[in-house]
């Protein structure tokens, strides 16, 4: 009996001594990025009946069964899912603004309007000199917001793309370090310490990953994974020990496209696709404000042409270029300005070419078109910001999800340690009981 009990006090100790340890290590790691909230998992050890005892049970303690890792795959999907979605809505999101600032901040629209109303302050006086120079001042005003504009868009792709690029190359690392783990692993042994710290490992990249480029995985049955790029049947990014390159490249428009091992993929979310996204509008931005660049010099100078200057010659080209980044002015005389119509004579106040000019101005309506410009940034700008508040909060539910289930609660770690620190020392008690009744056993004559 006091035999017994004292293999049955050993095999609790020693439990408890490993559930404290595993609960110290939990405590150490609650700040680690990626760890996963450890557990004991123990089961009773019984034996059959000794000598005369055929068919009796003989209670023999309690053993290790193994150390729990508490992941759930399909939890850690959801946060990889829904914070893809997330980096994608929120990378194409800080684009926009980027974008929206950029055509705000020049000014274009207040400088066409400043300068249709100097044109109909010139309609008062049409040979007044400072009348006219203020016209020109406030064209090269209009024709530089108008370069500013296109410079800060530019500027604005530029550092999209250089984002996108650097995204691509830690793509790149990340597959390379899953590709070594997915090796160790294949080596490593089943519910081992070093298995299940290069678990942690697998998830937290796959978690990188996932921010970066949709993927699709495959857990195979000795833990490795296979990832894929662009849904179930996109080509491989990482294959048992090895890694696929995955690279841009820009196109025409300043959009950006990518291959995977040299074929084209197409991506769906995650924070590249949300650049691409962003790249898209700023090519759409920049398409529209070349059009109204254009549209104000064709007007402009075709009116130019139908007219006559100040000293009575025919009317010469106002701008110069072809579009918002290269408009600039044609000539900065003021008295070059066309404001009679054709055949008449020198320092004409007849303003009739000056009134075409305006009427043409505003059938083109360049302002209107700079307007609805900025409206449609801005209101892009604005339904997209919905969507990604709504998209982080989704993502933010599933990651608290996961964290309940896997990460480190301290408090209840704190209990942890008082109920296996009490099963501990309960177990020393039982051995200490076991050794008086064997030594009162031994006492007896």
């Amino acid at each position: 009996m006091a035999s017994d009990l004292l293999s049955i006090a050993v095999t609790g100790a020693k439990a408890a001594r490993t559930a404290l340890d595993v609960t110290a290590q939990n405590i150490a790691n609650a700040s680690t990025d990626g760890y996963i909230r450890r557990s004991v998992s123990l089961e009773e050890v019984s034996s059959a009946g000794g000598i005369g005892q055929t068919g009796d049970i003989s209670l023999s303690g309690v053993r290790i069964d193994r150390i729990v890792r508490n992941a759930d795959l399909f939890r850690q999907a959801e946060v990889r899912r829904t914070g893809a979605d997330a980096a994608r809505a929120n990378a194409e999101v800080s684009g926009l603004e980027n974008i929206e600032a950029a055509v705000e901040q020049s000014n274009v629209f207040s400088a066409i309007s400043t300068f249709e109303g100097s044109l109909l302050q010139l309609v008062s006086d049409p040979v007044d000199p400072s009348l006219r120079t203020a016209v020109i001042e406030d064209a090269r005003t209009m024709t530089r917001a108008l370069n500013i504009a296109a410079t800060s868009l530019d500027a604005v792709g530029e550092i999209v793309r250089f984002e996108a690029a650097d995204s691509v190359s830690q793509v790149n690392i990340l597959a390379g370090e899953l590709a070594r783990v997915n090796l160790r692993l294949a080596r490593a042994s089943e519910a081992s310490s070093d298995q299940t710290t290069l678990l942690d490992q697998r998830d937290l990249l796959l978690q990188k990953l996932s921010e970066l480029v949709d993927i699709n995985t495959t857990i195979s049955a000795d833990q490795t994974v296979e990832v894929r790029v662009g849904g179930a049947s996109g080509p491989q990014l990482v294959a048992g020990g090895t890694s696929y390159s995955f690279a841009m490249a820009t196109e025409a428009d300043g959009t950006i496209s990518f291959t995977l091992d040299g074929n084209p993929v197409t991506t769906t979310s995650g924070s590249l696709t949300g650049k691409n996204q962003a790249l898209a509008k700023l090519a759409q931005v920049q398409t529209d404000l070349d059009t109204i660049a254009t549209d104000l010099i064709s007007t402009i100078n075709t009116a130019q042409a139908n007219g006559v200057a100040l000293d009575g010659s025919a009317g010469q080209a106002m701008l110069s270029g072809t579009g918002a980044a290269d408009i600039g002015l044609a000539f900065e005389n003021g008295s070059l300005i066309a404001t009679a119509p054709s055949g008449a004579g020198a320092n004409s106040r007849d303003p009739g070419n000056l009134n075409a000019m305006r009427t043409a101005l505003t059938s083109t309506d360049t302002s209107g078109a700079m307007d609805a410009l900025l409206f449609d940034i801005s209101s892009t700008v604005a339904g997209r910001t919905v969507t990604r508040d709504a998209l982080q909060s989704i993502a933010n539910t599933a990651s608290i999800a996961l964290q309940s289930q896997a990460g480190v609660d301290l408090d209840q770690e704190a209990v942890n340690l008082i109920r296996f620190q009490q099963a501990f020392q309960a177990s020393g008690r039982v051995m200490q009981v076991a050794k008086d009744i064997f030594d009162t056993l031994l006492g007896i004559r």
